[in-house]
């Protein structure tokens, strides 16, 4: 009888915690579009030259549980990247935004998955967020990599001092490895290695689990055909594709694993608002 009453104990505890696990829905919000005339073979290890990718810049918004959560923030267009990629139809991360209903100040928390130019330079534009990032990929971010010899390629020097000055201000939780959940039913993962320690980010959402990849997948051509970056994506091409192969094992089907800059998410999930989709 004892062990009954202790069997029931532990199947009601696991109901309870399973029913309080919060759920999210999950959207994509494009900021601008590069036309550069790039083809896949720019963006995948062996990609065909032929054929042509259309690159979007996009963040993704994170809603549930009294939460509005950004994973990366975008950039402001005044700097000389963003000249190089041709980008057109740029709108502030903050002024695109609001096509979700939500003003910057209502972001409760940035969640940075890599800390190149075009995913971190608009953090300062949401100025009620806690910003979440890889520990090793942050000491890298402001250190190491501006060593003599080492790579800093896509980081800028405004961003350094920014993600410093939000550490200084108590605003930044610095995240220590793998499987880390951060928020209640938002979980980070690392891997591929597209910086010293980029990480991606799965979300609960109650009907299915999301992968947001970002740029631990550049396009859908990589997760399809299981092909590393082109050069210079991955520190670890090995690695990138083991990082693919795990999210396949995170959800329920592999349309929920949202790459990093291919235009072709908007065509494949409900669109809300203009740039605007729904990931359901």
């Amino acid at each position: 009888m004892k062990r009954l009453f202790l069997l029931l104990l532990i199947l009601s505890a696991a109901v309870t915690a399973h029913s309080q696990t919060p759920v999210y829905k999950v959207y994509a919000v494009r900021f601008a579009i590069s036309n550069y005339p790039f083809s896949v073979a720019d963006w995948a290890d062996g990609g065909p030259k032929t054929d042509s990718v259309k690159i979007n810049f996009m963040f993704w918004l994170i809603k549930g549980n009294g939460k509005n959560i950004l994973v990366d923030a975008g950039f402001l267009n005044d700097l000389e990247d963003a000249k190089e990629f041709k980008v057109v139809n740029y709108l502030r991360p903050d002024t695109a935004l609001l096509k979700t209903g939500l003003k910057a100040a209502d972001i409760t928390d940035v969640i940075i998955s890599h800390p190149h130019w075009d995913h971190i330079d608009g953090v300062g534009l949401f100025p009620n967020a806690h910003v979440w990032m890889q520990k090793e990929d942050f000491n890298y971010f402001v250190s190491t990599a501006w060593q003599k010899g080492e790579s800093n390629g896509g980081f800028q020097k405004r961003d350094v001092r920014t993600m410093i000055d939000l550490n200084l201000a108590g605003k930044l939780t610095l995240v220590d490895g793998d499987d880390k959940e951060i928020i209640p039913g938002i979980k980070v993962f690392t891997g591929s290695r597209h910086t010293f320690n980029s990480q991606y980010v799965l979300v609960e959402t109650g009907a299915n689990k999301i992968v947001l990849a970002s740029d631990n997948i550049w396009i859908y051509y990589s997760l399809d055909h299981l092909v590393p970056a082109s050069k210079g994506g991955t520190l670890d091409p090995a690695g990138y594709v083991k990082a693919m192969q795990r999210m396949k094992t995170m959800v329920s089907d592999v349309k929920f694993i949202i790459p990093g800059h291919d235009s072709q998410a908007f065509s494949r999930f409900p669109v809300v608002a203009d740039g605007v989709i729904e990931i359901k």
